[in-house]
């Protein structure tokens, strides 16, 4: 079979084949980019496997082009990129593994070699780049049958792929969610499934960085549900997220059940996915970055979907089954989940080997604070309350809000358009109270030094009373937040405590 218009017709493909050809060795296209050239999704990373050298291959092509060639010695590979292209070479090779370890020991082979090494079918097909067979489809596996019957499937036997490589279990999840759209469902197949259940022991040799990546892949996807769904199915998900697996279940007591909130999470991840990409479309959601000196924040608009989102509403309800208690008078309660779960959430980072600082504590605050809008939303929505909000969301004030309003999946449509409606309120109240009040980023105008420098006074216990007694009265609408109000009120203050300022 020779495919050609549309798949080979980039210049690197013809360079790479003459380059070959001077070289005496055989290269083919391999791996993601011939599947998604047959699924016509946009893909700039291209995978040239070679019988013989890739890094030579790679010099060769480089020196052609006038690239500089990144060469990866350890793992036999090499890099360029060529008009917005990230071509990587590597030598074709067949691996066997140790049943203790996923580093399998690699051997030179030809291209079936490396093609029974591929860990599905659909990922195994390759692209000729021979003169005299040029863009000719090699597909040993039936891989084009499968992308067409939407089936993720492996060439060997699944316990022998899964046993090898368990992180190969991840990636066919990962793939069933990624290539599937309304219009052409993938599914991993049965004895795959059944594969997993008996292999899912092994994902434990496998480094907590490599699931993670996985993971992240999979949150950023248009449904990422899908995913867990399957991780649960298969019993991955008791080593993967042990926390997420104890949301699944309904307890029942004296007729009385309780939501069902793993569903919930996932339904909630998915609405964020869904209004994320609405929102980055529409230019509504910003990125902040710290400024060098620490003083301020760098703002740009939003362009791809943040992981760390799709984090918080996967751990947004984390803290539900330790706060879940019965009441027989009203029934189930999750009273405090939202702080159990904030505490939950470093613990989880460090578990997975995922990073500690701003972007754990940015996961942290939304899980937090994810009641908040709804409460504001049941209750009279005053400026106070709308400035305490800010004060205390900040920057991430945005998602918050995105997260809260994907959090409404009651089942009762009149009660979904109630709570949209009062919550668009609050959306408006922000925005007013912002404009007003600029409490986002929130600094006191009244700062230690100056409370020093006016009364004479060294680091002391009444210079945070005051700062917090000028503080609070701007949150409550006491004072306004400007250097003037704030000055008058620190006096006022100050005097109070007996302190006596010297200008």
């Amino acid at each position: 079979m020779t495919i050609t218009e549309g798949y080979l017709d980039r210049p690197i493909f013809k360079i790479v084949s003459e380059a070959a050809a001077e070289k005496g060795v055989r290269a083919f296209v391999i791996g993601g980019y011939v599947r998604d050239c047959f699924l016509g999704r946009a893909n700039n990373d291209i995978d040239i496997v070679v019988e013989g050298s890739g890094m030579d291959l790679a010099l060769a092509v480089g020196q052609k082009v006038g690239s500089h060639v990144s060469l990866f010695k350890n793992f036999g590979t090499a890099m360029l990129k060529y008009h917005g292209d990230e071509i990587e070479f590597v030598g074709a090779r067949k691996e066997s593994y140790r049943r203790e370890s996923r580093k399998p020991i690699v051997e030179d082979g030809s291209l079936e070699d490396d093609q029974l090494r591929r860990d599905f079918t659909i990922n195994a097909m390759a692209f000729s780049l021979q003169k005299d067979s040029f863009g000719e489809l090699v597909d040993p596996f039936g891989g084009i049958r499968d992308l067409a019957a939407g089936i993720i499937r492996t060439p060997l036997e699944p316990d022998t792929t899964y046993s090898d490589d368990p992180l190969r279990m991840l990636r066919a999840i990962r793939f069933a969610t990624k290539l599937s759209t309304d219009e052409h469902k993938f599914t991993i197949v049965p004895e795959s499934i059944e594969s997993m259940k008996r292999m899912k022991d092994r994902m434990t040799i496998l480094s907590k960085e490599r699931i993670v990546e996985e993971l992240n892949k999979i949150l950023i996807t248009p449904k990422p549900s899908t995913a867990f769904d399957l991780m649960e199915q298969t019993g991955l998900l008791e080593y993967i997220l042990p926390e997420l697996a104890k949301l699944k279940g309904v307890e029942s007591i004296e007729g009385k059940g309780h939501k069902e909130n793993f569903s919930h999470t996932l339904a909630v991840l998915d609405n964020v996915a869904e209004a994320e990409v609405k929102a980055i479309a529409e230019g509504r959601l910003k990125d902040y970055t710290p400024e060098a000196d620490g003083n301020g924040w760098v703002e740009s608009v939003r362009t791809e979907p943040f992981v760390w989102l799709r984090w918080a509403a996967l751990l947004h309800d984390i803290g539900k089954p330790q706060s879940k208690r019965f009441d027989p008078a009203i029934g189930w309660t999750f009273y405090g989940h939202d702080v159990i779960g904030a505490k939950m959430v470093p613990r989880i980072f460090k578990g997975l080997m995922m990073p500690l600082n701003e972007k754990m504590k940015y996961v942290q605050l939304l899980v937090r604070l994810h009641l908040r809008p709804i409460a504001l939303v049941d209750e009279e929505v005053t400026d106070s309350a709308v400035r305490r909000l800010l004060f205390d969301a900040g920057n991430y004030i945005d998602d918050l809000m995105l997260l809260c309003n994907a959090d409404i999946t009651s089942k009762n449509p009149a009660k979904v358009a109630r709570i949209r409606q009062n919550f668009e309120l609050v959306k408006q109240k922000l925005v007013e109270v912002e404009a007003k009040d600029a409490i986002r980023n929130f600094k006191n105008p009244v700062t230690g030094e100056y409370i020093m420098e006016v009364y004479g006074i060294k680091p002391c216990r009444e210079i945070g009373i005051i700062k917090e007694y000028v503080k609070e009265a701007i949150l409550d609408g006491i004072i306004g937040n400007n250097f003037e109000e704030a000055d008058a009120l620190m006096r006022r203050k100050a005097a109070e405590l007996g302190l006596n300022a010297e200008r």
